[in-house]
């Protein structure tokens, strides 16, 4: 038997990509996870001092403030069980894997998010409209939703800054519920602000400020919902992920043209299929490894991508 025929007969080993993905992929769920449990240590101390102030001066705008912080908890804690659970690999009954249970999480703590918000803008408009006006509002205590805002803030430049640099979409979008808290703060501490030099109507405009922090739970809320049921539903990922997965086939010697690109999310993770042209004169075993090491640069380049499965068709010049 000739070396190229025992070459031919010889299955080729896997191409492992350049660097561990799995490893990868378990440091970047370590950073988030290290960041969700940040947000919930500062998260905690706002509520904490939110709930001082609203219990002790009777104010309506930062008992929902520290109400919707609250939720940002619990959201917290969701997600951090989430990425748990959608760190766990592919098994028999789950061929794709466990990471819808991020999106999953996110949308059903939208819907409570929504539903909380109209409950709370209902009661607090009727507190404006029916409730007779009480003790005027303490000059200071538009105070403390401004610092909650000001710390929120903070975290937020921090966390960005982060996700910048670890080039993690999941922590610039962490970023930015930093900075939507601190919007909802900034609201509180306008409204208290705005009701200290309203004497006498005070309490109504604190409810008023409440009402407004509700309508905005409602639309954060809403916007988790439909994010992530996009996802759950398959929506089409944006136009930079295609490129860079085609960039990464046509690295790949011997592959001559990229056809079609169809990307899946699921949660974390990223599941790639991707038609390559090759020479329409080279035998199978060749374009085998071929696909091998286009399955292999597209993981070294996009960790996140689990699965790559290639197909291979003939190249033929002026067939595009």
């Amino acid at each position: 038997m000739s070396n190229s025929a025992a070459a031919v007969e010889t299955f080729p080993e896997p191409v492992a990509p350049q660097h561990d993905a799995d490893r990868v992929r378990q440091q970047r769920a370590r950073e988030l996870m290290r960041v969700a449990w940040i947000g919930i240590a500062l998260r905690t101390g706002v509520i904490a001092m939110e709930l001082v102030g609203g219990v002790l001066l009777g104010y309506s705008a930062l008992l929902v403030d520290a109400f919707s912080s609250a939720f940002d908890v619990v959201a917290s804690l969701a997600i951090v069980a989430a990425i748990h659970l959608a760190a766990r690999p592919p098994d028999d009954e789950h061929p794709f894997g466990h990471g819808r249970f991020e999106p999953l999480a996110g949308m059903q703590l939208g819907l409570l998010v929504c539903v909380a918000g109209v409950w709370v803008f209902i009661q607090q408009l009727r507190g404006a409209v029916a409730g007779p006006p009480a003790a005027d509002i303490r000059p200071w205590a538009w105070c403390l939703p401004a610092g909650a805002a000001a710390v929120l803030e903070i975290s937020a430049r921090i966390v960005r800054r982060i996700g910048r640099r670890e080039e993690s979409t999941a922590m610039i979008a962490e970023a930015y519920h930093y900075r939507i808290d601190a919007g909802t703060s900034v609201i509180a501490a306008v409204g208290l602000f705005t009701a200290s030099v309203l004497p006498g109507q005070g309490q109504r405009v604190d409810h008023i400020s409440a009402a407004v922090l509700a309508i905005a739970m409602v639309g954060l809320g809403t916007i988790a919902v439909i994010q992530n049921f996009h996802q759950v539903l398959d929506r089409a990922p944006d136009d930079d992920h295609f490129q860079r997965v085609r960039t990464s086939a046509l690295r790949v010697a011997g592959v001559l043209g990229v056809e079609k690109v169809r990307i899946q999310h699921a949660g974390p993770d990223a599941h790639v299929d991707i038609d390559i042209e090759v020479d329409p004169a080279m035998n199978v075993a060749d374009a085998h490894v071929i696909t091998q090491h286009v399955r292999a640069q597209i993981q070294s380049d996009w960790p996140a991508v689990r699965e790559v499965v290639v197909h291979v068709e003939p190249y033929f010049a002026g067939d595009h």
